[in-house]
């Protein structure tokens, strides 16, 4: 299977928009996923996790630390939340894959596009809970950062070799999504904060180098 990387925004956005619906039309009754789901999920989890590490290399302290207003986060807090909320994502995931399959011929709350405006839609902040506002866990961006890339790697090789039907089962209750769409969810929640980072260093008071 050939795998086109790091596609711009815009260019993925459209084909999960055009090719999502016929990912779940191309299920053959076999395990696993299509070839179309897998390239999509692979593609989109490995330009973000390269995007978070561009977006903060070479910043300096006062960079990482520099808050635009008092109730913003700095760019390094952004990354310690990467680092201690994937985690626990990833843990749902997982428990939601075991279960018994609940997803056949059933309709998903959200479409995958829905799934990517998740991440590219920056017009309505929300607030962080859960857990996932404890953004001083790692006061260290390099652990931090690091925290972060040993888990997506574990994601990107999990995407690359399993033969779960992530369409087949549900993640949440009250309006649930397939567990793809939630994998999906993980990488546009990073984006999410990939433009917070960037929105942070376009502020006109950022220190400079």
């Amino acid at each position: 299977m050939k795998i086109t990387r790091f596609l711009p925004l815009v260019v993925i956005a459209w084909h999960l928009s055009a090719a999502g619906t016929a990912g779940m039309a191309g299920m053959t009754g076999t395990t696993g996923m299509t070839d179309e789901d897998r390239e999509h999920l692979l593609v989109h989890f490995e330009m973000t996790g390269q995007m978070v590490a561009e977006q903060v290399r070479g910043l300096s302290p006062a960079q990482l630390e520099y808050r635009a207003s008092p109730d913003r986060w700095s760019i390094r807090e952004c990354v310690s939340h990467l680092a201690v909320a994937e985690p626990d994502y990833w843990r749902d995931l997982m428990k939601s894959v075991k279960a018994p399959p609940d997803m056949k011929g059933k309709k998903s709350a959200n479409t995958d596009a829905d799934i990517m405006w998740y991440g590219i839609d920056r017009v309505v902040h929300t607030k962080t809970g859960g857990g996932h506002e404890k953004v001083d866990t790692y006061k260290d961006l390099g652990e931090a950062l690091a925290k972060f890339q040993a888990l997506r790697a574990t994601m990107i090789e999990y995407i690359k070799s399993t033969h779960d039907d992530l369409r087949a089962h549900s993640f949440g209750t009250r309006e649930p999504i397939d567990c793809w769409q939630w994998m999906l969810e993980i990488s546009t929640h990073s984006e999410r904060h990939i433009q917070q980072i960037r929105e942070i260093k376009a502020d006109p008071n950022f220190p400079k180098n």
